[in-house]
């Protein structure tokens, strides 16, 4: 079940809620626990098992963890833990991957050996969030920052808790340890939660579902028949639908969980404002950057020690992440490509941008990023470099048969304005424009220039609902474009 869907908009949510407030509060945690196992069931069916297995391994291997912690055997401990996690998340993900690959191998070096058959099982939906929680979990009660939770049902609702299940953010169980086991709703905290969700989901199915219309008919054409503008439009068009698409659903796992009483910590700041690479990282999927720093890079020796052992780190850590985003070259050339980049700005790229007006760095940064997402976007390198050709203006020229001009009708246009706009902070900015006015008025006026701002952002925030909703009704165009994570 995905939030954009009118089961879960429609029936899922508003039954959910008022079952939730109508229950005494100590059967809250078990009513969400059952909720997110039959919101996780309703698409995974069978392999909710999955689930459940993951949950009971590391309720039990979280106990272990927080029972031998200060003895010598705490580190075999949590290593068996941490193995475990990485043995599913691997059988699921990565072994088609691992065996096609092993098997290019042996046919390379002619060993004469059989292939290995694929055994092709299937990958459970969010697979990748949720095994990165549980290792979060076992690391921080191993290193005494949270206490093991020793109620099965709290941990199980923590680990299963349907706003975050299928598309993250990741969230720490050190970041609402204390929401799990107690929680107040107040209407301004249900409000705000209110409308987080329904920008999200204006993201996802008024930006984010119609950008990637252009960018699929865009990525789907033989290279032949991409001339540079067209290559440059679907790169901008993924670039816009992927945001749009991730930050949306964040913001709608953030509403649900203030609607629920959590709060859950911000996993976008404009990432597409960044002036460097390094800055992009800051602000890109935040709850994955930072759980890379804090639980493989710091560990490997971060900023610590010689240069060629910090680039060495990044470039791990960033091989890693492109691993974790598919079982595919392609992402892990674009971790790498990230990586490079990183490295490449400590190397003095990122003093020598500060020497420059913001708008280099921004460039630069938008450059390096929309090349990226051809990496991610693509089904094979050829074909992204394929269209990194064309961008470049270094594939064959003949006459092509597609322009941009025919993609570029009214709709798209205003598609893009409204994506380049909502994709910088100018919103806020212009939030805080509008209430300006009242902070400057005589006491007399404030309520009625705050009534009518606030007026004003509900409305926007109906007509927001208004038209999502009509799509959502409608079965309008709805890709999930997690479904490889």
């Amino acid at each position: 079940m995905l939030f954009s869907e009118p089961a879960f908009l429609f029936y899922f949510l508003p039954l959910l809620l008022l079952c939730y407030y109508l229950c005494t509060r100590p059967l809250r945690n078990a009513l969400l626990l059952a909720a997110s196992l039959f919101f996780y069931a309703w698409g995974e069916g069978p392999y909710v098992a999955v689930m459940l297995a993951s949950i009971g391994f590391n309720y039990t291997y979280g106990l272990l963890v927080g029972k031998f912690r200060t003895t010598r055997a705490a580190g075999a401990v949590l290593v068996g833990g941490v193995a475990g996690n990485l043995l599913m998340l691997v059988a699921f993900k990565y072994a088609d991957f691992l065996v096609d690959n092993l098997d290019f191998l042996i046919g390379s070096l002619h060993l004469g050996l059989r292939p290995l058959t694929p055994p092709h099982l299937h990958m459970p939906i969010g697979i990748s969030f949720f095994t990165f929680q549980a290792i979060s979990y076992l690391v921080d009660v191993h290193r005494g920052t949270v206490a093991p939770q020793r109620n099965a049902v709290n941990y199980a609702m923590y680990k299963a808790l349907f706003p975050q299940l299928i598309a993250g953010p990741i969230v720490r169980y050190a970041d609402v340890a204390h929401e799990v086991k107690s929680r107040t709703i107040d209407r301004a905290l249900f409000a705000s939660g209110v409308e987080r969700f329904v920008i999200g989901l204006g993201k996802k199915m008024i930006l984010a579902n119609n950008a990637a219309l252009p960018a699929d008919r865009i990525f789907a054409l033989p290279a032949a028949e991409l001339s540079p503008s067209l290559a440059w439009l679907g790169a901008a068009c993924y670039a816009l639908q992927i945001y749009f698409d991730f930050s949306g659903y964040s913001d709608m796992a953030i509403g649900l969980g203030r609607m629920f009483g959590f709060h859950f910590l911000e996993n976008f700041r404009y990432p597409y404002a960044a002036r460097s690479v390094t800055d992009f990282w800051r602000r890109w999927h935040i709850s994955l950057s930072s759980w890379f720093r804090d639980y493989l890079y710091i560990p490997l020796g971060g900023n610590r020690g010689r240069p060629g052992f910090v680039y060495l780190n990044l470039m791990t850590v960033f091989f890693l992440c492109g691993l974790w985003h598919g079982a595919s070259w392609n992402f892990v050339v674009w971790g790498l490509f990230h990586g490079a980049f990183l490295v490449f700005e400590r190397l003095g790229l990122g003093k020598l941008l500060g020497r420059f007006p913001a708008v280099v760095g921004h460039v630069y940064t938008l450059l390096v990023v929309l090349a990226g997402w051809v990496f991610f976007r693509a089904e094979t390198l050829e074909q992204a470099f394929d269209i990194l050709r064309a961008m470049a203006f270094l594939a064959p020229r003949s006459s092509f048969p597609y322009s941009a001009s025919m993609l570029l009708d009214p709709v798209l246009v205003v598609l893009l304005v409204l994506g380049a706009v909502g994709s910088l902070p100018l919103v806020p900015l212009l939030a805080r424009f509008m209430a300006a006015p009242a902070d400057r008025a005589e006491p007399s006026a404030r309520g009625l220039i705050s009534s009518a701002v606030w007026s004003l952002g509900l409305a926007a925030l109906g007509l927001i609902f208004l038209i999502s909703a009509t799509m959502v009704a409608a079965g309008a165009y709805n890709p999930f474009i997690y479904f490889r994570f």
